[in-house]
């Protein structure tokens, strides 16, 4: 009986022991054949840590392979807590070197047992003062930093980054998905204590696409600066200023008012990002009759030569009565367009007819999106025609009751530089991706109107430069070109009617006449004093026309009139009593040049060198420019009303007429830029 208990207790501790192991081994299959995955996950979350690191953004560039924007790598600060005994004493050691609070820096270590940021694209002083530091579990990590080497030239256009390199304006923001690249990891591995064993990179980051714009950064720098001269000279609260050429729709600079520097954006209120090139719309006033003219030109309605009676300054449109801001009588349709008579403008529209007149303002772009490549652009307002009153037809001859972006409303007026064809604005000229093209700007024309008459409007538009309402403040020594001037009220938001203190001052125009190489309007938000657009926005035009022709080496093809007397004279040339010119030389001492004094007439050849001495005072000592860089020069020449000529780029090497001569005001200095040996050392400055 003893021996069969016996043996009965085995039995029994064998079936348990086996059962025992049955169920292990089947929740050890269970769990290795049906959770493996679930419990793979759990273990690498809590052993590693992946932290993603922004790629290295694509460069933009401008027209000319200049760059306006590049990332560069610089060092970011982080900390493995669990190596750090004193945390206090860290935190404010790095808060001296890092200009943060030391209860912060504290807080972030207290948050993580693993990995955590301390600071993020520090600068290299930073870096090494913290290095010098040499704190336990205080480590660095390479990422890249955008940088926009001009600072604020064309800040708009560009836009800006966020931390983690997100565009947020700008080019930066619409082509953000091409410009951006895919992003890297880094694989942080920690023991059950969470104390940091490893890093490494499990996946490189993909650097991003190239883009090359429209913009040139030479005219960039032309036009910012005639803007701000502008600015200065007339309080104005903004402005901008876009150069287009009329044969392409390719913007060659945006300029705007206030403006920002991308590499410190967040110092900057959020009014100074505003592009208003493209997302600010305003009641154009006057330079809206260009669109009227052209189609009233178009449909036949009218002739340049036909006589309109302006009735003295008012006329009533459906029982409301509008004033001109002159008493005209009889005018030409041309003359019309050159004294900005809103009279004869409502007159002409109403022959036209509000449909005739709908049809081709659309036809002409507004109230549409152009597409342009820039974020936030806004369509403007023009009403659908079932929604004109009585009234609209006149008031929109004007200008009024509608409004415009500066985008939409150069590229109109380029459809009548370039012979009556429409394209779309573009300021992306390429996009490139490991060499290789994988995107182009294309802007499919659209005639809107015929030669002929783009031909007829440019003819009276250079009128309105030589002898109606830009007279004396436009036209740009040297060359023809065409305008229209613009002064409109705005909108009082408190009263919700036209302000009598408050107005949009506008020009826009092209040159030269015959073969226009560029378009501009100039735009300027509440100028002080003076508000009309062609003493205000006027010299702006002149000036920048002046300078970019110069620069695009266009020819000559009107006379120039120099400031200078002969020696010989006693009596100096008198120009005409409205005129209030002070037109410069444009060509240096020992050329031949077109003068006007007494006895000659404008056009006729001097020899500068032999009969026409520098006027005590008048004369300018060419500076030495040789190891500047492209900005520097036209710096430098634009102080002293000097007309560089750059040949290349990088740093200038040679110049012409060499530094310390005495030449004219105007004078051309032709400097030759490269990246020599001899310059590869010399930074570009940015005075």
């Amino acid at each position: 009986m003893a021996q069969s208990s016996s043996r009965l207790r085995l039995l029994v501790v064998f079936g348990l022991a086996l059962v025992w192991m049955l169920a292990v081994v089947a929740r050890l299959s269970y769990l290795q054949l049906f959770r493996y995955r679930e419990y793979l996950e759990r273990a690498t979350r809590q052993q590693e840590r992946i932290i993603e690191v922004s790629p290295m953004r694509g460069p933009i560039y401008d027209r000319n392979g200049r760059e306006l924007a590049m990332s560069i790598p610089v060092d970011s600060c982080f900390a493995d807590p669990a190596e750090i005994t004193d945390p206090e004493m860290v935190a404010r050691l790095l808060a001296h070197v890092l200009g943060m609070r030391a209860d912060e820096i504290q807080q972030k270590l207290a948050e993580s047992r693993s990995f955590v940021w301390i600071a993020r694209k520090i600068t290299p002083e930073q870096a090494a003062r913290i290095q010098a530091l040499n704190l336990r579990g205080i480590y660095f990590q390479k990422e890249n930093k955008r940088f926009y080497p001009e600072h604020a030239l064309a800040a708009a256009v560009l836009g800006y980054v966020d931390m983690d390199e997100h565009g947020l304006g700008g080019v930066e923001y619409s082509l953000d998905k091409e410009i951006r690249g895919r992003p890297g990891r880094i694989l942080v591995l920690a023991d059950a204590r969470r104390q940091y064993l490893d890093r490494s990179s499990e996946t490189p980051s993909d650097s991003g696409d190239t883009v090359i714009l429209t913009i040139d950064q030479t005219i960039q720098y032309i036009v910012e600066k005639a803007l701000a001269d502008g600015l200065a000279r007339t309080h104005a609260k903004g402005g901008s200023v876009v150069v287009q050429d009329p044969n392409t729709g390719q913007l060659l600079a945006v300029a705007n008012w206030p403006t920002f520097d991308p590499n410190n954006a967040h110092a900057y209120p959020p009014d100074d990002f505003i592009d208003r090139a493209v997302s600010s719309a305003y009641e154009p006033g006057s330079i809206f009759k260009t669109i009227l003219f052209s189609s009233a030109f178009q449909e036949g309605v009218v002739q340049p030569n036909q006589i309109v009676d302006c009735q003295m300054g008012s006329i009533v449109v459906a029982g409301r009565l509008i004033h001109d801001h002159k008493p005209y009588g009889l005018l030409s349709v041309a003359q019309i367009l050159e004294d900005s008579s809103d009279v004869g403008s409502i007159k002409i529209a109403l022959r036209l007819g509000a449909p005739k007149y709908y049809q081709y303002i659309r036809t002409y772009g507004f109230g549409q999106l152009t597409g342009i490549e820039l974020p936030g652009e806004n369509r403007g307002l023009v009403r659908p025609l079932d929604e004109w009153t009585a009234t609209s037809v006149g008031y929109i001859a004007i200008g009024q009751e509608v409004s415009v972006t500066p985008v939409q409303m150069i590229s109109a007026e380029s459809a009548i530089a370039n012979g009556g064809t429409l394209r779309k604005p573009q300021v992306v000229r390429q996009v490139l991706r490991g060499g290789q093209l994988v995107m182009q700007g294309n802007a499919d024309p659209r005639r809107v109107i015929d030669e002929g008459t783009a031909a007829t409007m440019r003819n009276v538009m250079q009128q309105v430069i030589l002898v109606g309402t830009g007279k004396g403040f436009a036209q740009p020594v040297g060359y023809t070109a065409g305008g229209k001037t613009g002064t409109a009220q705005k909108i009082d938001p408190a009263t919700g009617r036209y302000s009598k203190t408050e107005y949009n001052a506008s020009f826009i125009g092209f040159a030269p006449i015959n073969n226009p190489a560029v378009t501009v309007l100039v735009n300027l938000d509440s100028p002080i004093g003076g508000h009309e657009g062609n003493a205000t926005a006027g010299p702006i035009f002149k000036q920048i026309v002046e300078q970019v022709l110069a620069y695009l080496n266009v020819p000559h093809d009107a006379p120039e009139v120099p400031t200078l007397e002969r020696a010989s004279l006693r009596k100096k040339p008198r120009a005409p009593a409205d005129l209030n010119l002070a037109p410069r030389a444009k060509r240096s001492v020992g050329s031949d040049a077109s003068v006007e004094t007494a006895g000659t007439t404008i056009g006729a050849t001097v020899p500068i060198s032999s009969t026409v001495a520098i006027a005590e005072g008048q004369a300018v000592t060419v500076p030495r420019l040789t190891g500047r860089s492209v900005r520097a020069v036209i710096e430098a020449c634009s102080r002293l009303g000097l007309t560089p000529i750059l040949v290349g780029d990088g740093v200038a090497l040679d110049q012409s007429p060499d530094a310390g001569t005495k030449v004219l005001p105007g004078a051309k200095i032709i400097v030759h830029f490269g990246r020599s040996a001899d310059a590869s050392g010399t930074s570009p400055s940015n005075n």
